[in-house]
């Protein structure tokens, strides 16, 4: 089973993924992974890749998507894959579509994560790390997973440590809502490219505002 999957920042797309990638038993394919092991191993696409991150410039798709071929086609892979990352927008969509037809490469499934963009961004700005354990999961505005209230503060969940902090990325409302422009754009953006896929393959959507058990159970239905 080849599948791509898409959701927002904050729609829960890396848990999903890591819960598809374990009950089918294939590959989670990151794009940020490939970059990093075709510049560790010197790879001839890798070398150019370099080339254009160290001048700070955007590796082109004429780059991008032979790699992710080439990943697609390793051995691990020949019982399927899932690919998150990419496509971004509608010309990395188009251009991944007609290489894998030329390669004769078969996409299965898309999965979409519904969420809409107010509560993605709160779900990413609500994140609580723990410092006892950052695996230790609360988010202030995801009530299955709220930290809990103790002689007015906010202690984990887990463990009640009262030492719950927040990752300056996570509260970047600018460079959250960059992300955001390019993913929620249906003309030329990440909707866009799914759309794109809705005409081609099966794509399944899942409501992302419940919580993971119910979203995933929901997905592994569907894809099942």
């Amino acid at each position: 089973m080849n599948i791509l999957i898409f959701g927002p920042n904050g729609s829960g797309k890396g848990t999903q993924g890591a819960i598809v990638q374990k009950k089918f038993n294939v590959p989670h394919i990151e794009t940020g992974v490939i970059f990093r092991e075709n510049i560790s191993k010197g790879t001839d696409l890798g070398k150019e890749a370099k080339a254009y991150i160290d001048r700070g410039d955007l590796v082109p798709d004429s780059i991008t998507i032979p790699m992710i071929l080439n990943r697609i086609k390793q051995d691990d892979c020949k019982s399927g894959w899932l690919l998150d990352g990419f496509p971004r927008n509608l010309a990395q969509a188009e251009a991944m579509w007609d290489a894998m037809q030329k390669e004769g490469i078969n996409l299965d499934n898309v999965i979409e994560i519904v969420l809409d963009r107010q509560t993605s961004k709160n779900r990413i700005m609500g994140r609580r790390l723990c410092a006892v354990d950052n695996n230790h999961p609360n988010n202030i505005f995801i009530d299955a997973i709220k930290p809990v209230e103790k002689d007015g503060k906010m202690v984990c969940r887990v463990c009640g440590s009262d030492k719950l902090t927040t990752r300056a990325d996570d509260q970047d409302e600018e460079a959250i809502g960059k992300r955001h422009d390019i993913y929620y754009d249906p003309k030329t953006g990440t909707l866009a490219a799914v759309n794109f896929f809705k005409e081609r393959v099966k794509v399944i959507e899942v409501d992302g505002l419940p919580g993971v058990k119910e979203v995933s159970e929901d997905l592994l239905s569907k894809l099942s």
